[in-house]
């Protein structure tokens, strides 16, 4: 049997694939450190505090921004509807709720988010801070 002469054909590297594993690589990458920063949808600049540390339980988390918008659940939400919600939200173990207030906000709008919040039944209370510099 003889076998049909291919010839010298020179040698390529096909780089399509490798640039296809490539852009997939990098947008999995993008994708992933979106979910590292808990933003919690508003642009809130935390106040410091030498005493920061960090919590290990599971929270819910509500933001308030320098203007007093709350938000909780990537939604606006009103100071009266607040306790409804988040009582929705809570687990039967999930008892701790977070509060990302800006440095900037009036220190009343704070105590107000608090005082809904004290409504609910062996809630939890703890407010963000970061770490000085």
């Amino acid at each position: 049997m003889q076998l049909p002469d291919e010839g010298d054909r020179p040698l390529s590297i096909n780089l399509v694939p490798m640039i296809d594993v490539i852009f997939s690589i990098l947008a999995f990458f993008i994708l992933s450190t979106l979910f590292l920063v808990p933003s919690a949808g508003l642009d809130i600049n935390l106040p410091e505090a030498i005493t920061a540390t960090s919590q290990t339980d599971k929270a819910l988390t509500i933001g308030v921004d320098k203007e007093g918008v709350i938000r909780f659940q990537e939604q606006t939400i009103t100071l009266e509807n607040l306790a409804a919600a988040i009582q929705a939200e809570m687990g039967e173990n999930q008892k701790l709720v977070v509060i990302r207030a800006d440095e900037a906000v009036n220190h009343g709008r704070v105590v107000e988010v608090m005082d809904q919040l004290r409504q609910i039944s062996g809630i939890k209370l703890a407010i963000a801070t970061i770490p000085p510099d």
